[in-house]
């Protein structure tokens, strides 16, 4: 038996279907304790990416076209890590299968060679243990299939790959003591799975989007993808001595995303609840509520829906090139993005941490940017990849500098030269990105063991470019012992970037607090960047 391109079509609508159904399941596989993209929502919106153009392609297309749309979607929608290697891996069944009315087991295999290769040769030091590790040895332990029919190819690829995802623990440490597999590995396997009901037995899976339950509240979440309807926040002054680790686990029994973190004289709280009152009332128990805010999470994501649909429908022609070179960041906060701006970024794509945006949006903004160069700073490691994956897409010449941080893309910047020519300006900042020290003070969203820590979720983090090196419970303790720990004896200027869940208060005595224990020598700016997830990110050159 061969594949259709009918077939074809609807096996991968079904898997997309299914990495969207179980997208959580896959995101509670990561084992870092930092806010993160979201393996498994990456995955599920790369895929989903091509759900729309498939839809719309006829019963006649061959296996060849449809893995070619397939392929050109996921790659333009591209989202973290995981997605772009996704797509790559796609984009090899498509140039595995062109010209092809069929698909053969021998074409598939070596269809997905060819992808498995591509995504190897566009990590710059892959890790075994990861999806990379289960997409390849699918391969090599299903050559003796190659000679059976395309369904039972599939079924022993799975079963390979299953294996595969078995042992990432004793490949990677972290995996194996969080007592994990890798989530980017699993979410292929649920998306092939989703794949093989359609090809063996003619089921498709369906989105949880359209299937309607019986239940009202059942019907809201599904149909608007938030499983619980309010965010409620504040913070507490504290008057008793009871232990903190009850409200805790109070709020995770009406709620999820618990995050609860206990600075001394004050207790901040956060849960995702349908009864913020019950919330409110509990965090009473333990003092004076202050900065309550509650929010309709149904709401802001229909209103996020509505948005991009949009901005879809509005997409901008590509802009003629006036000069020489121009500038693409990403970046979160009003004041981050407005000093990129200062410095001369011609574009901001507004994403970061937890909010990794896609090929296809940094290639607009890439066509927007009026120059006939145009230099990217994707300041995220999960977001290089994708950046990378525009190049080939844009219709001038892309130079994707390698930040991994906010403190990098703004030192690269700094060093930008108009006088010389590209080459040099290449040189320069790259060599910048590596002489400036980054620290970011961020909170933990999940117990875990990690690097050697022990991390309870709401504890606060600090990372030294990247690492976490220490845990704290008060703020203002992390500031200053992170930024002492960046400094070195030629560090001669630190710029403080506090967020949007720090008040102007706290963050000027936090500043005081810096300013008496480093050297006079140093200067020190205080910039309100309005940045989600980080409280501080530290610029120390």
């Amino acid at each position: 038996m061969t594949i259709s391109g009918k077939l074809l079509r609807d096996a991968v609508i079904s898997g997309a279907n299914n990495i969207y159904n179980h997208r959580q399941e896959v995101d509670e596989l990561n084992v870092f304790p930092v806010p993160d993209g979201d393996t498994g929502t990456n995955m599920s919106m790369t895929i989903k990416n091509a759900v729309g153009e498939l839809k719309n392609t006829s019963d006649g297309a061959t296996a060849g076209e449809v893995a070619k749309k397939a392929a050109s979607a996921m790659l333009r929608g591209a989202r973290g890590n995981s997605g772009v290697i996704l797509s790559l891996i796609f984009r090899g069944l498509s140039k595995g299968l062109s010209g092809k009315e069929t698909a053969s087991a021998e074409d598939l295999s070596a269809a997905l060679k060819i992808g498995v290769d591509a995504a190897y040769k566009s990590v710059m030091k892959p890790t075994e243990g990861t999806i990379l590790t289960v997409a390849r040895e699918g391969c090599e332990n299903t050559v003796s299939a190659v000679g059976t029919d395309a369904v039972k190819f599939l079924k022993k690829y799975i079963e390979a790959a299953k294996a595969s995802l078995e042992k990432t623990p004793e490949l990677l440490p972290a995996l194996k003591k969080a007592g994990v597999v890798d989530a980017g590995g699993m979410g292929f396997i649920v998306i092939l799975e989703g794949m093989l009901s359609v090809i063996e037995n003619g089921v498709m899976i369906e989105s949880a989007d359209e299937v309607k339950p019986a239940a009202p509240a059942a019907v809201a979440a599904a149909e608007e993808g938030v499983k619980f309807g309010y965010s409620a926040e504040y913070s507490i002054l504290r008057n008793t001595s009871k232990d903190v680790s009850a409200l805790r686990a109070y709020l995770e029994t009406i709620g999820d995303c618990v995050v609860v973190v206990d600075d001394e004289e004050l207790i901040k709280a956060n849960v995702r609840t349908d009864h913020p009152g019950k919330a409110i009332e509990e965090g009473l128990k333990f003092g004076e509520l202050t900065k309550v805010k509650i929010e309709n999470m149904r709401e802001q994501h229909k209103s996020l829906i509505k948005a991009d649909k949009a901005v879809q429908s509005h997409k901008k022609a590509p802009v003629e090139p006036t000069k020489d070179t121009g500038f693409v960041a990403v970046a979160a906060g009003a004041g981050i993005e407005a000093l990129f701006k200062d410095l001369g970024v011609d574009n901001v794509v507004r994403g970061g941490q937890t909010m990794n945006p896609s090929t296809e949006d940094i290639l607009e903004a890439v066509e927007q940017t009026p120059a006939h160069n145009v230099f990217v700073l994707p300041n995220n490691k999960n977001i290089i990849m994708a950046a990378e994956q525009a190049v080939k897409l844009a219709d001038r010449n892309v130079c994707v500098l390698q930040t991994r941080t906010i403190p990098q893309g703004i030192s690269a910047m700094m060093n930008y030269a108009p006088d010389v020519d590209f080459k040099a300006n290449r040189s320069a900042m790259t060599e910048a990105i590596d002489n400036v020290a980054s620290g970011q003070i961020t909170f933990a969203v999940r117990d875990s063991e990690y690097d050697g820590h022990k991390i309870k979720q709401g504890e606060i983090l600090a990372m030294d470019n990247g690492r976490i090196v220490f845990t704290e419970k008060n703020l203002t303790k992390s500031l200053v012992k992170l930024t002492k720990r960046l400094v070195t004896s030629a560090s001669s200027y630190i710029t403080v970037m506090y967020g949007s869940d720090v008040s102007d208060e706290d963050a000027n005595e936090a500043y005081e607090a810096l300013r008496s224990k480093i050297s006079g020598d140093i200067d020190i700016v205080l910039v309100n960047g309005g940045q989600p997830v980080y409280y501080y990110i530290i610029s120390v050159e």
